[in-house]
């Protein structure tokens, strides 16, 4: 609902003067809101958007376009505008009252733009579709801010905002190599485990990280390492030697949270994964 005024002027040989103020308010029949279908999102992770379109009114509204800023935030001296989303190709859908409608035609943007819309009198028109979290969004803080407008048809454009925060949690990766890779009958091997952390929050012990491993053909005399530092049993790992078992005790591994940095130049988001490196040596 918005509220105008008015007021006029009466002009004369003897001067001018001013009306009484009148007032009016305009009922607003078309509105629209926005929701982000996620509790949050990592770079790389897909989010799906519902968009409702209201109209309460007993005309329709037709020839709409329904844009969508993905997000967009100034960076950097002088300002560069930056998308932290991007419209999934084919992922758009439009209902009417709840009934599918044909797939309007879809500009992927930046801005994303929905052409050709209409809104039936007393009716509601419900827009979803996924947008993907690219190197742009924030990794910490603030978020991604998203705004969709709905213009053209003759009214006033109106907006809906939906925020949407960074995961706070772990985002774990392990990879395992050997050394050496031709070894003798009886020579010693070296399995080295690297885990990193690509999430903003550091796995803490009540994490429960667990590294488990068979090793075959089965070790004998292990040395195990925890960023360098030698771990003892069972207090750090158990291993059975007559199966080849190995296994890390609960709450023994903890990964340090990512760092990041903003690219000066692009705007671009850097991942610095924390890291650590666990050892384990042993004769074949």
């Amino acid at each position: 609902m918005a509220t105008f005024f008015n007021q006029a002027t009466l002009s004369y040989s003897g001067g001018t003067v001013n009306s009484n103020i009148t007032s009016g308010e305009i009922l607003e029949v078309l509105s629209v809101n926005k929701t982000a279908v996620s509790d949050g999102y990592i770079q790389g992770s897909d989010i799906p958007y519902v968009v409702n379109i209201i109209n309460s009114g007993n005309i329709a509204y037709t020839g709409l376009t329904v844009s969508d800023d993905l997000g967009a935030y100034e960076f950097g001296t002088p300002a560069t505008v930056v998308q932290p989303l991007e419209y999934v190709d084919g992922s758009l859908r439009y209902f009417v009252n709840g009934v599918l409608q044909a797939t309007p035609e879809v500009t992927a943007g930046p801005p994303l733009a929905i052409s050709d819309i209409t809104v039936p009198a007393n009716s509601v028109v419900t827009i979803v579709y996924t947008a993907r979290a690219n190197e742009f969004a924030p990794p910490t803080g603030e978020g991604i801010v998203n705004t969709v407008t709905v213009s053209g048809g003759g009214i006033t454009p109106i907006e809906a905002t939906a925020t949407i925060d960074a995961e706070t949690e772990p985002n774990l990766s392990i990879t395992k190599s050997v050394s050496p890779t031709t070894v003798t009958e009886n020579g010693r091997v070296t399995y080295t485990f690297v885990i990193q952390n690509f999430g903003n929050t550091e796995a803490v012990a009540t994490d429960n990280v667990v590294v488990t491993d068979v090793f075959n053909p089965i070790l004998e005399d292990l040395t195990v390492t925890y960023n360098g530092a030698v771990w003892t049993s069972p207090e750090s790992y158990t291993y059975n030697e007559a199966t080849g078992l190995f296994r890390t005790a609960i709450g023994a591994i903890t990964v340090p949270a990512a760092t990041y940095t903003q690219d000066p130049a692009t705007g671009a988001f850097i991942t610095n994964p924390g890291t650590i490196t666990i050892t384990v040596t042993g004769t074949i």
